[in-house]
């Protein structure tokens, strides 16, 4: 979507946009730890984010490389950096191109600042000479593919600082196809609210979005106002000087002070803030807390869909996926990369599209093995493993092998059935509880445009010993409501759904809309699922050395034990899900699971064997084809 578009939105709601700019880093580490944190504060909500260019187009190839992850992967609006600095026209192309190609539709057109080692800006044979030229060209090039962003200098820039000049030259790029003004960092409000008035006096009626810098450390604000030029308010020196080498004081006075310079910008009609993140977050997080611009957990307030949409060209419409990559979002993308289209309005036929390789980049366990046995530790019996799944599932960590990212607020409605059933050896992957007709607007259930209303069936994924596997089919089979399928490393799968097809856990009715089904539970992405779920088994179970003790029991767990899928399609009940597993528990967690005899209420359980044959997906032709 165009930026002008979003920010249109934000003055029509009356509710202030904001957006973040990040840099490339100089370390493939360093690029690695911002996708991470581009990953966690998408969590903020940020209407757009922007990715900077190097002089002359020097890191050209990672900023486009940021702009297709932030787009396609993480789902982030994003606008790419444009500089004319050392740039011919055929660069310009490649990288105009390249951001086409990732979906991204904002370009910020900027002259750029001249290489290191001149002293004097001047444009190269064949290339662009003013951000005026380059705007142009977009325009011509493109049409109105692309929202084209300006700089604007309330302050004055290097070598102009002439305001009449400068307003001129502002002028002429808003007229050449300039859509929205992004400024330079300034901390003066006065003149900053000055210089807006005297832009819409001038007849530029564009969104002006004013650049924020966060207050990190004394050493470093003073640095980056002294940089740019930047007129610091007397109270900021007098707030800031006496507590100069406390830095988290800083920070928090920083934040203060930050916040009111936005609060003004607000009361002055500019609804639109952009913050030069310098690729941190926690700064700029503890701004939009004290602004109530982000709720205290850093949680989004609004969804389009139950799950993060991608960005990329062709996955814009994209609006139904399984729910089994619900906690990796970002190896789904990378496993339907290739697909020429994506679901909208339906799943369509299961058996066309194929999911991509596990080799594919972002697929397996992230962090090195030190890192992985430091998060989880060296687990040696199954209390172990699920003392892990508790710790997880209590907040005590942030990830699981099978979950980027932290326990979401939906699962504290069932919480405390979760933490028993982990308990007990039955580690859970992905839930969600029932809902019958939350509001759209509902802060944790909640999705989709306003005045709607949410529905979803109870979903339970787990990793269940095969000498429980019978009788909890069993007891799911005497149920009215309840589907499965269950499938272990080896391959043999079973299901009790009748239907090769769809079903939809998640739907939501809209005013105005056909029923949304944006989320489903299908047999043939189950299995491609199944083989990523045990391949980060594995791969955690290789964090350790071989031989060890922890190596061999989650090597024991991914080569016998099944990944079983649970829903319930009677949506009013609340907690039948749980029912089925009453009494259900590996006996000697303490034990080794070799050794151990699982107990149904202290029977031994019966043979998976003895199944009824129905349930065999191998019996069924489609799946003889999947698996084979």
């Amino acid at each position: 979507m165009h930026i002008s578009k979003k920010l249109a939105e934000a003055y029509a709601s009356g509710t202030p946009a904001f957006s973040f700019e990040f840099f490339p880093p100089k370390t493939s580490q360093g690029v690695q730890n911002l996708y991470d944190r581009m990953d966690r504060m998408h969590d903020l909500g940020p209407s757009f984010v922007d990715v900077t260019w190097g002089a002359g187009g020097s890191q050209s190839h990672l900023t486009c490389e940021m702009v297709h992850f932030a787009q396609t992967v993480v789902g982030l609006e994003t606008c790419m950096h444009l500089t004319c600095t050392d740039m011919a026209k055929e660069k310009v192309d490649g990288a105009l191109s390249e951001a086409y190609k990732a979906g991204c539709t904002n370009i910020l057109a900027l002259r750029g600042d001249p290489p290191r080692d001149t002293e004097k800006w001047e444009a190269i044979e064949g290339g662009f000479r003013y951000a005026l030229d380059l705007v142009k060209y977009i325009k011509a090039q493109y049409g109105d593919h692309f929202d084209i962003g300006v700089a604007g200098y309330p302050e004055g820039c290097d070598d102009q600082k002439d305001q009449d000049i400068l307003m001129e030259h502002l002028k002429q790029k808003v007229d050449a196809g300039g859509t929205f003004i992004v400024t330079q960092m300034f901390y003066d409000v006065d003149n900053f609210c000055a210089w807006v008035d005297r832009c819409r006096a001038e007849g530029i009626t564009v969104p002006i979005v004013p650049g924020i810098m966060p207050i990190q450390t004394h050493a470093a604000f003073l640095r980056r106002a002294n940089g740019m030029q930047c007129k610091i308010p007397q109270n900021w020196i007098d707030a800031l000087e006496p507590i100069k080498n406390d830095d988290a004081a800083v920070r928090e006075v920083g934040k203060g002070l930050v916040a009111e310079m936005c609060r003004r910008i607000i009361h002055h009609g500019v609804l639109a803030l952009h913050f030069y993140t310098m690729n941190l977050a926690q700064s700029t997080k503890m701004v939009l807390e004290e602004l109530n611009l982000v709720s205290q957990g850093g949680t989004p307030t609004k969804k389009a869909l139950p799950w993060r949409q991608s960005l990329g060209l062709s996955r814009r419409e994209e609006d139904v996926r399984p729910v089994f990559w619900k906690n990796r979002h970002k190896s789904y993308v990378a496993r339907t990369q290739d697909w020429d289209e994506f679901p909208n309005g339906r799943w369509g036929d299961s058996r066309s599209p194929a999911f991509g390789e596990l080799d594919a980049y972002g697929i397996g366990l992230k962090g090195t093995n030190e890192q992985n046995i430091k998060t989880w530790g060296k687990p040696e019996t199954l209390r172990d493993i699920s003392d892990i799944f508790v710790r997880f599932l209590q907040n005590d960590l942030k990830t699981l092998p099978w979950s980027e990212a932290p326990v979401t607020d939906e699962a504290q409605d069932i919480k405390n059935e979760l933490i028993d059933l982990n308990r007990r050896g039955l580690l859970t992957i992905t839930s969600q509880p029932s809902v019958n007709g939350a509001k759209s607007s509902d802060p944790v259930h909640g999705w989709g445009p306003p005045g709607g209303y949410v529905y979803q069936k109870a979903y339970l994924e787990l990793l269940i010993s095969p000498a429980l596997i019978t009788e909890l089919i069993d007891r799911i089979d005497r149920t009215q409501t309840m589907t499965f399928h269950a499938v272990d490393k080896a391959g043999d799968a079973r299901t009790n759904s009748s239907s090769e097809g769809p079903n939809a856990v998640t739907w939501g009715v809209f005013p105005g809309k056909e029923i949304v089904q944006p989320t489903i539970v299908e047999t043939v992405s189950f299995l491609a699922w199944k083989d990523e779920a045990f391949r980060l088994g594995t791969d955690w179970a290789n964090c350790h050395p071989a031989g060890s003790p922890s190596r061999q029991l989650i090597d024991y767990i991914m080569n016998n034990w099944y990944l079983i899928n649970i829903v319930d399609n009677d949506f009013h009940s609340s907690g039948g899900i749980f029912d089925l597993f009453d009494g259900l528990q590996v006996q000697e967690l303490d034990g080794p699971l070799e050794s151990s005899k699982p107990t149904v209420n202290g029977l031994s359980p019966k043979p998976i064997a003895e199944l009824n044959g129905t349930h065999k997906v191998t019996d069924n032709k489609v799946f003889e084809e999947v698996l084979n």
